[in-house]
């Protein structure tokens, strides 16, 4: 065997040379050639990444600090006044600024001064330099690493803001102030917590000490205006065959799991199937922070409480999935199974509270029952594996599985039909997968979509007990080339 096959090193790969030797007495330089030495290059560490680039400081950070002390001491009592609109205090503010700023004499374009406008109303009565992120509706979610790293997701894809705080004492005011206004606390005592915008974007905060680098916040931000099946067509996350059965199966009570990761769009797919329920139902919606946005007007919607400061009066999802069987619901939507609550659920699936909605962490339909046994346990019964599996395969009928593409966008992946049980197994058919043989368009985006296996589910038979109607068609799966289509 050759020296360079034993040392892993191809034909024909170039090698570098050695630094040429010394010139002998009266002679020319003689280069030193080692025809084994292997060329590292392609093993080389990546240079390391730096640090953010920073912004220059702000030039109006001395005025805007003045005009902000100058507003609280004109209007500080206003700020307290709860009969007072927040479009009546910004109004107010508004012209108080003015009136501070042009007493400063300070020269200043029409654009520094409607931004230093702009800027101190965000952080007298918003939420600083999140504001303009949170009034952004390309922006997505908000992610502050600490006070002056702020990365937000728009498009599906994650980019650095310029933004930033001035200091970790801005970041902390307005993670007490969110926090605040739904009623929960954070301090060195109680370092994290989940809590809600008024428009009911999702926010998590962790501060020191867990948060090692300085706070920490997190914003899932929510449309003002709910997607709807429409739109989830139009953007291409499902079909309109795969719409018209998810439509069917929510008004025959079908008990559906949406499953998926995280971002990939579960409760915005929750919230879709959600207005197929009849208008003439009572829905019961249980979440740890309201989040869900139901159209309907009969709906009772409760959130989970943590513990206060002497560590009492937590209420869990689990209580509270226990009393909504007594608040006679017709649909039970709980936005996230997490716990041992998902064993009360499926009791409730399996003892007459039919068309029961929820969603759960995982990355396919057959993880979404392995998930669901893990949680049952967790409820702390000492069940035999089989004994959860049947309860699993006979209260859940539907499993739609969402998932967050490399290009960014979230597609239905998955509708599939909870059978039954063969001996040990929960048995799962497909009846739409996507279709990833389609390949990327020219921007790098996928062009297949979920598509018909061919089979037809089981739960037809329901459909026809309860006249709910639904076109063969969008079970027959796509005529395509033989060259086009490698699957058979």
């Amino acid at each position: 065997m050759k020296l360079s096959e034993r040392i892993g090193i191809a034909e024909g790969r170039p090698v570098p040379a050695a630094p040429s030797a010394p010139a002998a007495a009266g002679g020319t330089a003689v280069d030193v050639v080692d025809p084994v030495a292997p060329d590292l290059s392609a093993f080389a560490l990546p240079p390391t990444p730096g640090a953010p680039k920073l912004l220059p400081s702000d030039a109006l950070a001395g005025l805007k600090q003045r005009a902000a002390d100058a507003l609280f001491e004109r209007m500080g009592s206003r700020f307290g006044d709860s009969g007072a609109t927040e479009e009546e205090l910004r109004s107010a503010a508004r012209d108080e600024l003015t009136h501070v700023i042009d007493e400063e004499h300070v020269p200043l374009s029409a654009t520094e001064r409607s931004r230093l406008l702009r800027d101190i109303e965000d952080d007298v009565l918003g939420y600083g330099p999140l504001q303009r992120l949170l009034d952004d509706d390309d922006v997505t979610e908000i992610m502050v690493n600490r006070h002056d790293q702020i990365y937000i997701e728009r498009k599906g894809k994650l980019q650095l803001s310029e933004l930033r705080f001035t200091s970790e004492t801005q970041l902390r005011t307005v993670i007490e102030r969110i926090v605040s206004r739904v009623g929960r606390r954070i301090d060195e005592s109680s370092p994290l917590v989940d809590a809600r915008l008024a428009d009911g974007s999702r926010v998590n905060a962790v501060i020191p000490p867990l948060a090692v680098g300085g706070s920490s916040l997190t914003i899932r931000k929510f449309g003002k205006i709910p997607l709807t099946v429409r739109d989830l067509i139009g953007f291409g996350s499902l079909t309109l065959e795969m719409a018209e059965l998810l439509q069917a199966c929510v008004k025959a009570k079908l008990n559906i799991i949406v499953s998926g990761g995280t971002g990939t769009g579960k409760t915005t797919l929750l919230n879709v199937l959600s207005s197929f329920i009849p208008d003439d139902e009572r829905i019961v919606t249980i979440e740890d922070a309201v989040e869900l946005q139901l159209q309907q007007e009969h709906i009772v919607r409760l959130e989970s409480r943590p513990p206060n400061t002497e560590g009492t009066g937590q209420v869990t999802i689990r209580d509270l999935v226990r009393n909504s069987l007594r608040m006679r619901p017709d649909r039970i939507v709980v936005g996230e199974v997490r716990g041992g609550e998902s064993l009360d659920m499926l009791q409730a699936m399996n003892t007459g509270h039919d068309g029961s909605l929820s969603t759960v962490h995982s990355n396919s339909p057959r993880d979404a029952i392995a998930r669901l046994e893990t949680l049952v346990l967790m409820a702390g019964m000492d069940l035999p594996l089989r004994a959860i599996r049947e309860q699993i395969a006979s209260a859940v009928n539907l499993i739609v599985q969402i998932s967050r593409m490399r290009d960014g966008s979230r597609r239905i992946t998955h509708i599939t039909e909870v059978q039954g049980m063969e001996g040990e197994i929960v048995t799962l058919q497909d009846a739409f997968v996507f279709d990833y043989a389609a390949g990327l368009d020219a921007n790098g985006r996928f062009r297949g979509s979920a598509i018909a296996t061919g089979v037809r589910p089981r739960f037809l038979e329901r459909f026809e007990d309860l006249g709910i109607n639904v076109r063969p068609g969008i079970f027959t799966p796509p005529q395509r080339d033989q060259e086009q289509q490698p699957w058979k």
